[in-house]
C-alpha cells in the first residue's frame, strides 16, 4: 500500500497534529515500510495455528474480597483539614454553567 501526501495529510488532520516538510518525509517512508512488515505477514500460513490469547500460561491470582475495619471513621477523620464528624469536606470544584 503506497502512503501518499493526500492520506498522510488526512491522517494527521484526523490525530490534530502537525508535521513540518522534513518530518512528514521521515514518517512517510516510516509508515511504508510498517505497511509492507504488515502485507509480509498476511503471506504467512496460519493454517492450525491456534491464536494466542496470553503471552504466559500464568493465571491471575485473584483472593476473596474480605471487608475490614482497619481504622475507625474517627481515627480515618482525625488528620482531615476539613470534616462534619463522618465525611471529608472538601472545597467546589464542579461550577453549574451560567
Amino acid at each position: 500500500m503506497k502512503v501518499t501526501g493526500e492520506l498522510f495529510d488526512k491522517l494527521a488532520g484526523l490525530s490534530k497534529l502537525e508535521f513540518d516538510e522534513a518530518s512528514k518525509a521521515v514518517i512517510l517512508r516510516d509508515l511504508e515500510e510498517m505497511i509492507t512488515f504488515v502485507e509480509h505477514l498476511k503471506e504467512v500460513d496460519t493454517a492450525g495455528v491456534e491464536p494466542l490469547l496470553h503471552v504466559t500460561e500464568q493465571q491471575n491470582r485473584l483472593r476473596e474480597d474480605v471487608v475490614k475495619t482497619e481504622i475507625s471513621r474517627e481515627e480515618a477523620l482525625q488528620n482531615a483539614p476539613l470534616h462534619d464528624g463522618t465525611h471529608f469536606k472538601v472545597p467546589k470544584v464542579i461550577k453549574k454553567p451560567e
